[in-house]
């Protein structure tokens, strides 16, 4: 049995299982069909509230979007506004660009024009000089050929040196002022070079000294010599002359490619040794010469090493020709002295013997002076009767 408890008067109720079980299922349909409503009621209420939610929402993200949707509108309308107005903007910049371009090449090309025009006259003022300049030469030339033709091979030789002379005097006191630069006028062994170049500092030390040999030859001559043809005797006049540099100044060979390519080095052959053109002569003076320039400094240390070596071996042969004089006056004053004092002992010993004669002498002049003084007629006339007469007689006489 079960006991239900009247909620309204307390009143206790004994129902068994079956009723229960009907009063329980009727409560509970009841209790659950006012649950449902209100739960149906409560999810109608929140569905309408979030239905105003959602609807206000979905006004508000519409305006929202709508306002967006103009904003963005806007943008784009500016942005396509800032696009048309940068490209037109480009575009006329492009076109400036262009048209500057356009100005800049037009510009070049006048300027190419007119370099091409003043191109044009320069090479044909050139041309127009040049072949000046080749007809002179030309002229030139056959005046020397003629001038060759009429002068002996002597006379060749001696032209090139005149010419060579008054090439350096042209410029002896500007560019060479304490050079010398004279003719080769004292033959060593037969033999002597054309001039000579020497040049040295303030203080006396030389520091470049040059060789030369001018070689010329007349287009007629018959037989053609070669420069190397005069090397040997170039190089023995160098060493024989005490110079540091030998140079050919050659006009043979006039054809070779290698003498007209300029200052030519032989030394493979003689060291030191360089063949020029005529045209060249004052070029490798002045080479050679400030190369010696630039090795002057070492040149003065060298010197006063050499002064001082000079020096110490001067005080040394002074020593010793004075150790030698010395030892040599030493040994003849010796010498003397033992002669003299030999000579003083020989004088001594013969003054002595002198002595002792004189000392016999003396008392032999003493016997002979007292018999002198014991001397009389008397005693003279003793043994000479007719003597004593004559004596007599002249004292009667009387």
């Amino acid at each position: 049995m079960k006991e239900i408890k009247c909620p309204n008067c307390g009143q206790v109720f004994q129902v068994d299982e079956s009723g229960y079980a009907q009063i329980v299922s009727q409560v509970r349909d009841a209790e659950f069909l006012r649950e449902l409503q209100r739960q149906e009621k409560a999810l109608a209420e929140k569905r309408e509230a979030e239905l105003k939610l959602i609807k206000a929402d979905q006004e508000k993200t519409a305006a929202e979007k709508d306002r967006e949707i103009a904003r963005l509108n806007a943008k784009l309308e500016n942005s396509e506004t800032e696009k048309k107005l940068a490209m037109t903007e480009a575009v006329q910049q492009k076109d400036a660009e262009l048209a500057e371009k356009n100005e800049e090449i037009t510009r070049l090309r006048s300027e190419l024009q007119l370099q091409k025009q003043e191109g044009e006259l320069q090479a044909q003022s050139l041309k127009n000089e040049y072949s000046g300049m080749l007809k002179l030469k030309d002229e030139q030339i056959e005046q020397l050929k003629d001038f060759k033709s009429k002068q002996s091979t002597k006379m060749v030789g001696e032209s090139l040196e005149r010419h060579c002379s008054d090439e350096f005097n042209k410029i002896r006191m500007t560019a060479f002022p304490n050079a010398y630069f004279e003719k080769d006028n004292e033959a060593v062994e037969n033999t002597k070079g054309d001039f000579i170049f020497r040049e040295s500092d303030e203080n006396g030390t030389e520091f470049i000294s040059i060789m030369f040999e001018m070689k010329n030859e007349s287009d007629t001559t018959a037989t053609k010599h070669k420069n190397e043809d005069f090397f040997d005797k170039l190089d023995k006049d160098r060493k024989k002359k005490k110079c540091e540099y030998a140079v050919l100044v050659s006009t043979l060979e006039a054809d070779s490619e290698l003498y007209n390519s300029g200052i030519v080095d032989v030394s493979y052959r003689h060291e030191k040794m360089y063949v020029v053109r005529p045209q060249m002569f004052i070029t490798i003076i002045t080479l050679l010469r400030n190369a010696a320039l630039n090795s002057l400094k070492y040149q003065r240390e060298l010197a006063i090493v050499r002064n001082q070596q000079i020096d110490i071996q001067n005080f040394e042969e002074n020593m010793n020709t004075f150790k030698e004089q010395f030892g040599r006056n030493y040994r003849l004053a010796s010498e003397k002295f033992r002669k003299a004092i030999d000579e003083i002992d020989k004088t001594i010993d013969h003054l002595q013997k002198t002595k002792d004669a004189l000392l016999g002498s003396e008392n032999n002049l003493r016997l002979a002076n007292g018999k002198a003084e014991d001397l009389t007629i008397k005693k003279l006339t003793k043994n000479a009767p007719s003597v004593r007469e004559m004596f007599e007689e002249l004292n009667d006489g009387k």
